[in-house]
């Protein structure tokens, strides 16, 4: 695009474009009909249809495709919705700063968590995290890596504490390594009793009650390749759930139950489900947890005061980054 082209585009963004449009595109995006879109959103179909004339003059180019299976996002379409997604997040956290500010607080901080991470860390980090000795509001969004990065990217959370694997698609993002997690086997007290004063045998293992996370989880490739290693199939699951907490109550409440997770969430469901620890000791290889940031900002203070908060208090963990592999 020639120069002139690019600032006669960034004039009409300015002078014409409006929010009500960004809006309009997402729901066409999501809907896939304009006849869905009017009904959505209480208004006429030719009034949805003129508005997106208007949005299409203003960026110069159609957006959408229209055909009989509905509307389909061109190129140009796609760049613009995935910017429009954003600018429409970022409103919503101004919104959110205003409201905080109003409560006393300095922001309002966006977080997202993959399950198998300490709720004291997240906490403590938390606590830390105090712009200009405020204190700040934080909502917390659980769920797995490649959920949460897609909500990094769209803006609808500022950070992420997730696990880095291979294969994850990293574009876009940069992250900092904190620490690489222990595993340990927990179980019923009964059970972990009996077990711990035994071998490690993975054909005994195998024919207990295994609680393990979904498919293609990095917890859970791990726990199949302790089994493949040993020769063994892995164990058809009674349950997979990524939750700690679930995990916690399903083993108090089945004496034949096993699962395998990190040290820190171990000791946690010790003090709140009443499970044991089973003092095994197994090779382990899984990626180390990192905090996730956009690589394009805007960065807040709050956002790296919570990251500076987090890495301080990641630095007293005895695990080195730089270990691949070891042993308990």
């Amino acid at each position: 695009m020639a120069a002139t082209d690019s600032t006669d585009l960034a004039h009409r963004l300015l002078s014409r474009l409006k929010l009500r449009h960004l809006s309009l595109l997402l729901q066409i995006d999501r809907l896939g009909s304009l006849t869905k879109v009017a009904e959505y959103m209480a208004t006429s179909q030719p009034a949805v249809t003129q508005a997106l004339a208007e949005a299409e003059q203003v960026f110069g180019a159609p957006l959408f495709l229209r055909s009989s299976r509905g509307m389909t996002a061109t190129d140009q379409g796609r760049i613009v919705l995935l910017r429009a997604r954003a600018m429409l997040q970022d409103l919503e956290l101004l919104s959110l700063d205003l409201q905080a500010h109003a409560a006393g607080r300095q922001a309002h901080l966006r977080l997202g968590v993959v399950p198998m991470v300490s709720g004291k860390l997240i906490s403590s980090a938390i606590r830390d995290t105090r712009p200009q000795d405020q204190a700040v509001s934080v909502s917390v969004q659980e769920g797995l890596t490649e959920e949460l990065l897609a909500q990094l990217l769209d803006h609808s959370l500022d950070c992420v504490v997730a696990r880095i694997s291979p294969g994850l698609n990293m574009k876009g993002v940069r992250h900092d390594a904190l620490y690489l997690q222990h595993p340990r086997l927990i179980a019923g007290r009964e059970l972990a009793g009996r077990l711990g004063r035994r071998r490690l045998d993975w054909t005994h293992l195998q024919d207990l009650d295994w609680i393990m996370g979904p498919r293609g989880t990095p917890m859970r490739r791990q726990v199949v390749d302790l089994f493949l290693k040993a020769g063994l199939l892995e164990p058809v699951p009674i349950v997979e759930t990524a939750s700690p907490k679930l995990i916690g109550e399903l083993i108090a409440n089945n004496p034949r139950a096993v699962s395998v997770v990190p040290t820190e969430i171990a000791e946690e469901l010790v003090r709140v489900s009443g499970v044991a620890i089973v003092p095994y000791s197994f090779e382990w290889a899984l990626s180390p947890v990192a905090l996730f940031t956009r690589e394009q900002g805007p960065h807040r203070p709050v956002d790296l005061l919570f990251g500076q908060a987090l890495k301080r208090l990641c630095t007293d963990k005895t695990v080195p980054l730089e270990r691949g592999a070891f042993f308990y």
